[in-house]
Order: structure tokens, then sequence, then C-alpha cells
């Protein structure tokens, strides 16, 4: 069968990508095989495959470069421009907030002044809870509202990301750094680590925006992000029992275990009073929040209601003296805006490891927050949010942050979506919250001496317990239960280990899943459907039936080092079970590959086509290819010039060519 095939020839050739001519249509550009336009075979015209036009390795590599570090062409605007033009519109770029001030307005401005000061109410009370999270002095979590947000209204993109400290950021820095050092026996060491570690969270945020490598964060897929959160959202909820219960003695581990272990072997600590005070605050914000909820243009009521808290319990304490009766209080705060921290940025090579891990985790968890809610809220107003741009902006914060007195900040979304609501119309609304947190820290610290920690304790929980999603989690289930998995484990870790370990472990399966798919990739047999040229999976469509003496597969992968010893075992096998079900009268002569879903192939994906090719033969079968696109048919081409493995006649542009083709040839050739 293949001398008889070489020696009739056939209507095989090269096509030009994914791009099929028409039926009776002319072919692509002739490349150094193909001699002919075209080949009648009982009354049909088959086409030839052209090779891709012919470019230099240069120019390869830039097009792979530009495709992978700048797939949103940013500089496409600077083309054609003037050069004085273009340092313009660079340095629109660089800082944005130049690009919306000369247009601004009073209205623009009213809207703003309102969504600023909403958001403020709620950035004080967080600020001051976050902080006590991460175990810091809760003045650093008001610093952290005031510098950064300002830093980001001159660098971001986003109109509707309100900065600030965020709940996970807190909890996984808090519990880093614990692991190292007593942030009650050494405060200004765990303070200096946590400059740094900010410091280091922002370098590496920064850098990844400058480095074009935002798909880097793409690895927390939206599985493990649901997983993560509602784990995270339970731990950190945990964490604030010692606050409502009034424990003195609370374990600094992060598990479900060792937390639900000390709360029990401390009972006696426990305060009737600080119980019966947070659970009404706790109801109180949670009917809030519900409130919102139910009923979107109420949304002040749930970013109010945490100021209102902190308010009502700091009076109620003051009138009676709460302090003496188990109820703790914040204490003390000084006045004054953020003091230089710089010098206090510790490099020392103790903790230097340690501080680089900090940050790089909380980085590049703070990172992914703040870029997903920045994207959600453009497209609900039908804007662009550039991703590297919002890194870079969300670095050099951070890194501005760590050198006055501020820890890891990031767009949180209940502070967000309380800004959208609000209905901010610029950056200028992240100014207006800054500045309401500067006056406070200036004149207003003294009136949050008698601030309860359970109230605080009870507004984090609040706020984190949006993050448990349950719909998505509903959803996650019935879409993918390989993806259900990887959400359940990276919950599972989280509250049965730690934070970071579950967030490791549950990356870790994310790209195990990845690795899964590259070595094996899907590969299918097709039929034809009845009455029409169309060939489908046989699994898929019970309507598409065999073509006797053919074996039609097709690959839906690139083809390279990982998978291509799979891929000729699989084959093979087919080829085994196909002999074993055919009858003598429809003996299989021919296998038919089709590449059209291969967008790539390596050095040993050529060879496993070479030996693949040689394996069919010495069985007395063909093997034909059925379009190659660009890439894999310009490597089919070099290969051929060395080896001459695929000839024309052995390369086809649809499948249904193909079948005509080999069916035509197998009636020439019986007996």
């Amino acid at each position: 069968m293949v001398g008889m095939r070489g020696a009739y020839g056939g209507g095989g050739g090269y096509s030009n990508g994914n791009e099929s001519q028409p039926l009776g249509g002319a072919a692509g550009a002739a490349g150094p095989m193909t001699t002919e336009t075209s080949t009648e075979i009982v009354g049909m015209e088959v086409h030839k495959v052209a090779p891709p036009p012919p470019r230099s390795t240069l120019s390869k590599m830039k097009a792979r470069v530009k495709e992978t570090f700048f797939p949103d062409d940013p500089f496409r605007g600077f083309k054609g421009q003037p050069l004085g033009t273009q340092w313009l519109m660079a340095v629109k770029y660089l800082f944005p907030i130049l690009d919306w001030v000369p247009g601004y307005s009073f209205s623009l401005f009213k809207s703003d002044l309102i969504a600023g000061l909403t958001i403020a109410s709620l950035a004080i009370p967080q600020g001051i809870s976050y902080a006590k999270l991460a175990s810091l002095p809760p003045i650093i979590g008001l610093y952290s509202s005031f510098v950064p947000p300002m830093v980001y209204a001159v660098l971001g993109s986003s109109r509707d990301l309100a900065v600030g400290p965020v709940s996970i950021a807190s909890l996984v820095m808090g519990s880093m750094l614990r692991d190292a050092v007593s942030p009650s026996g050494e405060p200004l060491l765990f303070l200096q680590l946590a400059f740094t570690s900010t410091f280091f969270a922002g370098l590496v945020q920064a850098s990844l925006g400058i480095l074009r490598l935002g798909f880097i964060i793409d690895f927390l897929s939206k599985a493990t992000l649901v997983g993560f959160m509602a784990g995270a959202a339970i731990i950190v909820s945990l964490q604030q029992l010692k606050a409502l219960l009034g424990i003195v003695h609370f374990t600094t581990q992060m598990g479900i275990v060792p937390v639900m272990a000390s709360v029990f072997h401390h009972t006696k600590e426990w305060s009737w009073q600080t119980i019966l005070m947070g659970v009404c605050f706790l109801v109180f914000l949670l009917a809030a929040r519900h409130v919102s909820l139910r009923w979107p243009k109420l949304f002040w009521v749930s970013a109010c209601a945490p100021l209102a808290s902190v308010i009502i319990s700091t009076l109620l304490v003051f009138l009676f003296k709460a302090q003496n009766h188990s109820i703790s209080i914040i204490g003390q705060l000084k006045c004054g805006l953020n003091r230089p921290s710089w010098d206090k940025l510790l490099f020392d090579s103790t903790y230097l490891g340690l501080t680089m891990k900090t940050g790089l985790i909380t980085g590049i968890l703070s990172l992914t927050e703040g870029i997903a809610v920045g994207r959600t809220f453009a497209s609900l107003k039908d804007y662009q949010v550039d991703g590297n741009k919002e890194m870079m902006a969300i670095g050099l914060m951070n890194v501005v942050g760590s050198c006055t007195s501020c820890y890891v900040t990031t767009g949180a979304f209940s502070r967000s979506a309380v800004n959208h609501n609000a209905g901010c119309k610029t950056a200028m609304s992240n100014v207006v919250m800054a500045l309401t947190v500067m006056v406070t820290l200036l004149f207003l610290m003294p009136l949050f001496v008698y601030t309860p920690n359970v109230v605080l304790g009870a507004i984090i929980i609040a706020a984190v317990i949006g993050l448990i999603d349950l719909p998505a989690v509903y959803q996650i289930w019935k879409m993918d239960k390989m993806d259900f998995l990887v959400c359940v484990c990276a919950f599972a870790g989280v509250i049965f280990i730690s934070v970071q370990e579950g967030l490791a472990i549950a990356v870790g399966l994310s790209v195990f899943r990845v690795l899964m798919q590259i070595t094996r990739p899907k590969m299918m047999i097709q039929g034809k459907i009845k009455g029409t040229d169309i060939y489908r999976d046989l699994y898929q469509y019970k309507e598409a039936q065999r073509v006797p003496g053919i074996l039609i597969l097709a690959i839906e992968a690139p083809i390279n080092f990982a998978n291509s010893n799979y891929l000729n075992e699989r084959i093979k096998r087919w080829i085994e079970e196909e002999n074993s079900m055919q009858n003598k009268q429809t003996e299989l002569h021919f296998v038919i590959l089709d590449l059209s879903a291969v967008p790539a192939i390596d050095t040993s994906g050529i060879a496993f086509l070479t030996d693949i090719k040689k394996t069919i033969e010495k069985r007395g079968l063909e093997l034909v290819l059925v379009n190659p696109t660009g890439e894999v048919m310009e490597k089919i081409q070099r290969a051929n010039e060395a080896q001459n493995q695929f000839r024309s006649d052995c390369l086809y542009l649809t499948t249904e060519e193909a079948v005509a083709s080999l069916s035509a040839l197998a009636k020439m050739t019986k007996p």
C-alpha cells in the first residue's frame, strides 16, 4: 500500500496556517515542496498545504517576546506621533493622574467628595482593626490609610479602587513574623520586620509590572482563591475569639485545632461583659451588612456601621468605666502624621530570608486581590485597567509606604465596593479619604483611647465573612470536580495547617493539574457526521460514523518533549484496537492525524511524528497529516529538508479531502 501510494502521487500539499481555502479555490503560496496548484481526484479539487511566509529567527523572537510580555501592546498609540507628543504620552502613561486632572470639574469633585468621606468612615475603623490583626500598633493601620492612597491616586489607573490594609495580607504577615519574633516581647524588632517585609512586597510587585511578568499571578486560579479566601476568613474570625471572649493568654498558632484548644483551655479567662458587648455589636454589623446586600441603595448603612460601632462602644466604655470590668481598650494613641521609617528597614542576614519570604507571599496575595478588584469594577463601568501598570502603582506605593511607617496595602474589595456604590468618578476619592485620615491622625486620636478591642474584633469578623463565597463553591462543584478538589484542598490546608502552607498546597495542585494536561493531552477518534463533510469526536457525537479502512485521530494540544512518548504509545494502542475491531473486508489501511488544534511543536514532537510514521509503515499502513498550522508546518518542512519523511502527498488541508483521496486510492489498489 505504501509503495502504491508513492507511485500514485495524491493531492496533498501545504497550507498557510489554520486558514482553509474554500473548496475549488486557489491554493496558498507555493513552497519548496509545492509543484502544482491542485489535483483532481474523483471530480474533487484537493488543495495544497502551503508553508507560512519565511521569517528570520530574530523576527520570530521579537513576535514571541511581544506576545509574551506585551499582549496588550500598550505603546501602539505612540506610532506615527511627533516626538514631543510621544514624550507627553509617556509621562501620562507613567502618571495617569495627568490624564484626568486637566478635565476635572466641580461636579466630579462633589461625587468624589461624598465617596471619599464614605470610605473614610470605613477605612478608619478597619485600619485600626487590621493593624491589630497583623500584631502591629493600631496607629500603623491609620498611617497605611494615609500615604499609600495618595501615591496610588497619582500612579493608579483604576477609578474605583480604594486603597488600604486588607485582612488576608495582615493575617499572613502577622502569622509569618510571629513565628520568629514576639510582637509583645520585641515590639521594635517586629515593627522593623514588618516595614522591611512591606519593602520587599512592593519591590516584588513593582518588578512584576516593570518586567511585564503579570502572568505569574495567574497561577492563583479562581478555585484556589475561593478556597483560600474562605479558609482565611474562618481563621481570621477564629483569631478574633481572643477579643470576643476576653481571653488574655491566647495561642499564636493559626490552625483551627490549636485555636479551638486555646479557647477551651482558657475558659476561666472568659468575660461575660466582653462577650455581651461583642455579640451585640457583631449582630449590629451583620444586620447592617444584610441591609446593604438586600437593598443596594442603602450601601451607606454597611459602610457607616463600623465607625458607628467604634463611636458608640467608645462612649459606653467611657461612661460606664468598662475598662475596669474586664473589657480591654486600645489605650493612648499619639497624634501626628506618618513618621519616616527608612531607618527602620532591617536587612540583617539573620532575618533577611524571613522578610523576603513574607514580602513575596504578602505581595503576591495583595497584588492578586488588588488587580482582581480593579478589573471587576472597571468592567462594571466599561473602562480598561492596565494590569502591569497597576502592579507598578501598587508596588511603588508599598515601597513608599515602607519608608513612611506603613505596612502592606492594596485595593480592598469591601472598601472599593463602597467607593463604587457611593458614586466615585476618579481616584480623587482616595485623596479625600487620605485627607480625612490625616485630620483624624492630627486631631482625633485621643478619642480612640477608650475604644474596646472586642468591637475591633467584631468589625474584622463582619468584614471577612463576605470572603466566604458559597455560591462560587457550588458553581465550581457543578462545573469541574478537579477544580473543586483544588478549592477544598486550599480551604483545608489553610484551616488545618497554616495560611501559607494551605496556599502552597493549592498552588501546587493547580500546577500539577496543568502539568497533567500538558503531559496527557486530549486525543480523540473522529468519525463523519452522516450527510455532511464534517468530522467530529465519536464519543461526543453519537451520529458520527467511522470511515472503513481509515483511523482518524485528532490531537488538541501542543506536541512537545513532555507528551510525545504518551502520544506515541496512545496511537499504537488505538491502531491495535482498530485492527482487532475491523473485519477482513474493511481492513485498516490509513491513519489520519488531524493537527488543526496543534498550535506548536518542538524537536521532540517532530521526532515523534517521524517515529510514528515509521512504526505505522512497518505495519503496512500509511500515515497522513491534516492541516498542520503555521509553526508545525514550518518545522515539518525543515525536517523534510533533512530526511524527506513527509512528502507532499502525505499532507492535506482538510479531513474530507484526505478521506476522499485515500478512499479513491484504496479502490484503485484493490486486486
